[in-house]
């Protein structure tokens, strides 16, 4: 393992090191997987990677994880049938990490510049400074160094303030979300959500029994007010779902002045408001009004990630709330997520050194050239079938088919030709965005995007003759 580690992150040696176990396997039954600690025991590696590395082949459907039991590799026979299934967003996973696959269906930025070489230098330093017998207690909510310096980030004013004790840190994005659906207790609850929105976010409410009501966003980039205003007139709203600046993944800006009359409805109705900050880093320009400059902060929940911006070797998730802090640390506490403090500290430390601030000045000019080479390639290939968001920032583009097309079978040609692409069905829980199709242009160098456009352009005009 330490030799794997010369060369490759930890994630990505435990991770292939699975796979082998995995296929070695080879059973037609479900087969028990070694625990987070024995792994980590085995590999010499801390827990939370073990546990990232779990998460990815959750996501490909390879493992599934059974509670207070572990995980289990997937049998073969049914690991096989997720491909032939109904399921869009199964097949996707699975086929995304297939061998040799072109996958523009993802939506990570930080695969152009992630921060995780610094990181984990900055982690080996930190570690001789702080040995492990001299480690404070558990500390469930989060290390607290790293906890300050969000509190401090999301400060802007005496009034719009945040504290340590404010920010709550879990192992990874979805499991922070769990938490804070169970502490809101929004099982059978309704809650309004901008769309198109992240699918993560989608099944998890649409899991946890969730009235889901959807806002479709305007090509202005606005949203409706009068269906807004009778939405939380007609229907006992408990939430509404808003992204703090770029909506993702359609990749557009809310204009001031209709956020301002959003937030005065929300505000009038007395709504929680849970803003999606996982994007906040991410705009080509980035200083723009967010929700939290303008609602209440009692009324107010802020979530987001450090990965999208990072890298996956800081996988955390986190969450600001001035309120609910008891039942919040109670949950964490239950949920006792197994964080590396050291490498905690070293975020920390990234954010207090400003360098945080100078990678996203160089990810933010990387994610606006690649935009505009892939922009640039759609017009080229396919400017007389599709049409397109401008994306004010990510690494993404939103576009819509200008003649009807059943872009699931659009998907299926292009998995043949190992392309895999995101359709806009996958946005919405209502059926709404069936012409749409998300493109990543974050992927590596070694795949040629012409190539890729004139197979989709090629799918495209193949969907219209059959």
């Amino acid at each position: 393992m330490k030799g794997l580690r010369e060369t490759d992150f930890a994630y990505q040696a435990v991770y292939r090191y699975l796979t082998c176990l995995i296929n070695e396997v080879g059973s037609e039954t479900p087969i028990k997987l070694p625990s987070l600690r024995q792994l980590a025991e085995r590999l010499n590696v801390s827990i939370s990677t073990i546990q990232y590395a779990y998460s990815l082949l959750e996501k490909e459907g390879r493992v599934y994880s059974v509670a207070k039991s572990g995980y289990y590799a997937m049998p073969v026979s049914l690991n096989a049938s997720f491909c032939s299934g109904n399921d869009l967003l199964e097949t996707l996973y699975v086929s995304a990490r297939r061998p040799g696959m072109l996958v523009m269906s993802t939506d990570e930025p930080a695969l152009l510049q992630s921060l995780d070489s610094p990181l984990l230098l900055l982690e080996r330093e930190l570690v001789r400074q702080y040995p492990r017998q001299q480690q404070p207690l558990s500390q469930p909510c989060g290390e607290l160094e790293l906890r300050t310096a969000l509190a401090a980030r999301y400060t802007t004013s005496p009034t719009r303030y945040w504290h340590a004790d404010d920010v709550y840190i879990g192992a990874d994005l979805r499991g922070v979300l769990e938490i804070l659906m169970a502490v809101l207790g929004l099982k059978g609850a309704t809650v309004l959500v901008e769309s198109p929105c992240d699918w993560t976010i989608l099944r998890l409410l649409q899991a946890g029994g969730v009235q889901v009501f959807e806002l479709p966003i305007a090509g202005t980039g606005c949203l409706d007010l009068q269906l807004l205003e009778r939405l939380l007139t007609t229907e006992t709203v408990r939430l509404a779902v808003l992204s703090s600046g770029v909506s993702m993944p359609r990749g557009s800006l809310m204009p001031a002045d209709n956020r301002q009359r959003v937030a005065r409805l929300l505000q009038q109705h007395d709504c929680w408001v849970l803003e999606n900050d996982v994007y906040g880093e991410l705009g080509h320009e980035p200083n723009g009004q967010r929700f939290r400059d303008l609602l209440d902060p009692e009324r107010l929940i802020v979530f987001s990630t450090f990965e999208k911006f990072m890298g996956p070797e800081a996988p955390y998730g986190y969450l600001l709330s001035r309120q609910l802090s008891a039942e919040l640390q109670r949950n964490f506490l239950l949920r006792s997520f197994r964080l590396s403090p050291i490498r905690q500290k070293a975020i920390a430390r990234l954010y207090s050194s400003g360098r945080i601030d100078q990678h996203l000045q160089v990810l933010r000019r990387l994610l606006s050239e690649r935009k505009a080479r892939m922009i640039q390639v759609v017009r080229e290939r396919l400017g007389d079938s599709l049409e397109w968001v401008d994306p004010a920032g990510g690494a993404t583009l939103w576009a819509r088919s200008l003649r009807p097309v059943d872009m699931r079978r659009v998907f299926q040609r292009m998995l043949k030709q190992s392309v895999v692409i995101a359709p806009g069905e996958l946005f919405s829980l209502q059926g709404l965005h069936s012409q749409y199709v998300r493109l990543s242009h974050g992927f590596s160098g070694q795949h040629d995007l012409d190539t890729a456009m004139a197979m989709l352009a090629d799918a495209l005009r193949l969907e219209l003759t059959d």
